[in-house]
């Protein structure tokens, strides 16, 4: 029973880690779902706050002043927009050779975001980066293509070096020539926070990888830009951490376990793929999301139902040994106690008591026929003994009897014995006599009857010798059967 038990309890528990491992596999496909959501929301938000901008662009003329107003606009009306460079070829504008309006939102000094609020500072720079903005990859790119784009993350120095992601997006002249850029900032801490909202358990967090490797989304700013995938696992020096980075920006789809920092964790992960919407640029942006999970979020509550539950398993075997331990003792008890009085019984104990049993059941019933048993050897051994008894009593006085007999015998051979020989010497005599006057000088009347005499005599001698050797051979017997 307790191995079926416990069988039963490890396929319960097997299945529950399955069911568990697959809620959480939903759980972060469904959050993997709303992660790139948000993010293409964000972006799609950014993308149209910027295609506002280039129709206003279109219809009104392109003035220096007008340009610097709808840079403070782009980062004053969207929340997401930490800083807008409206930068122009060289010589676009006959006053200036170079020409870029650049505004950015001052950091909030009340909280620790990198970015600010809407109602933070807006500032004014007249340099971005510490490049010329003619060398900086979100004015050429889209000057030698003629198409909008984000360009990979890169850092704002005017924005105190926080990693940013820019839309640039071209300015053409009424030939569709391109003149100039637009680039529009977004802040990668900021997003990152905005994301982290999003995550599916306490610990676990979502990241976004470029196709490099390197961080977009992470909640650990130090990590964005400075920092790839492949550096943290060189430096954990876990190639399961490289495994699942290289799963992950070849564009697969799936959850793969790795070790990070001395904890087991399991990342879900899928291409990040954005919303068609008309009029938007669809360019391959070959990211990808993840959500990393602790194995803790994912099994931490079904580790401790595992030990509780074996915990309250050992316990329940425990019980379940002592109360069988228990009864079983208390069923064989009774079979002890008779093993106990039939060793007795054995060893001649004969009045040996058998306890009462209360019993039904077989050994109550083997109880009962033992004592009747016992009860009905008792009897006849008492009986046995009784007669013993009576017959060593009887045999004793049979015994007394033969002595008795034995020395009356004994008198009576002896007194016979005595009795012939004083009657021997007188026969002799007699015999004697007679013979004397039997003799030749005797008359023959006397004569006849000294005969007679004689005769007769002779009979009492031979009767008397006879019984003196039959005494004598009496005497014989019994000093031999002395």
């Amino acid at each position: 029973m307790a191995v079926l038990l416990m069988l039963s309890l490890a396929v319960m528990l097997y299945f529950s880690r399955t069911a568990v491992k697959e809620e959480a596999l939903e759980k972060a496909s469904m959050t993997l779902e709303g992660t790139v959501e948000c993010i293409d929301n964000i972006l799609l938000s950014v993308e149209q706050t910027a295609g506002n901008f280039y129709v206003a662009y279109t219809i009104n003329p392109v003035e220096p002043d007008l340009i610097h107003t709808y840079s403070r606009r782009m980062v004053e009306s969207n929340p997401y927009i930490v800083g807008c460079a409206i930068a122009f070829k060289k010589d676009f504008f006959k006053d200036h050779e170079y020409f870029m309006a650049y505004y950015y939102r001052e950091k909030s000094k009340e909280t620790s975001d990198s970015v600010g609020t809407l109602s933070s500072k807006i500032i004014q720079s007249d340099h971005l980066g510490n490049t010329p903005y003619t060398e900086q990859s979100w004015f050429t790119k889209v000057m030698a293509s003629g198409k909008p784009c984000w360009v990979r993350p890169q850092t704002d120095n005017n924005s105190e070096s926080d990693p940013v992601i820019t839309f640039s997006l071209p300015l053409s002249d009424s030939n569709g020539q391109p003149i100039g850029a637009m680039g529009v900032n977004v802040s990668l801490a900021h997003l990152s926070r905005v994301i982290e909202a999003a995550k599916p358990s306490p610990n676990s967090y979502c990241i976004l990888l470029d196709s490099d490797g390197s961080f977009i989304v992470h909640p650990e700013g130090s990590y964005l830009i400075r920092q790839t995938v492949f550096s943290l696992s060189e430096q954990e020096a876990e190639p399961s951490i490289k495994e699942a980075a290289q799963a992950m920006i070849s564009g697969e789809n799936g959850y793969r376990h790795f070790r990070f920092d001395g904890e087991d964790y399991y990342v879900f992960y899928k291409p990040f793929q954005r919303v068609a919407v008309a009029g938007r640029s669809m360019e391959e942006l070959n990211w990808s999301a993840g959500i990393f999970y602790p194995e803790d979020d994912i099994f931490g509550d079904y580790n401790s139902l595992f030990y509780y539950v074996l915990a309250i398993a050992i316990v329940g075997l425990l019980l379940l040994f002592l109360l069988c331990v228990s009864i079983v003792h208390r069923q064989l008890k009774p079979l002890l106690l008779l093993a106990e009085s039939a060793q007795r019984i054995a060893k001649g104990h004969y009045e040996e008591p058998i306890p009462d049993s209360r019993q039904k059941d077989e050994i109550g019933r083997l109880q009962h026929n033992f004592q009747q048993m016992q009860q009905s050897l008792a009897t006849h051994i008492g009986e046995l003994e009784q007669l013993t008894t009576t017959l060593q009593e009887r045999g004793e006085g049979l015994r007394v009897a033969y002595h008795q007999a034995q020395k009356a015998e004994r008198m009576k051979t002896t007194f016979l014995h005595n009795m012939t020989n004083q009657m021997t010497t007188p026969a002799i005599a007699i015999d004697k006599d007679v013979q004397a006057l039997c003799s030749d000088d005797v008359p023959q009347d006397m004569s006849q009857l000294t005969g007679d005499i004689q005769r007769n005599g002779t009979t009492i001698t031979n009767l008397l010798n006879n019984l003196i050797t039959m005494s004598e051979e009496e005497i014989g017997k019994e000093g031999t059967y002395v």
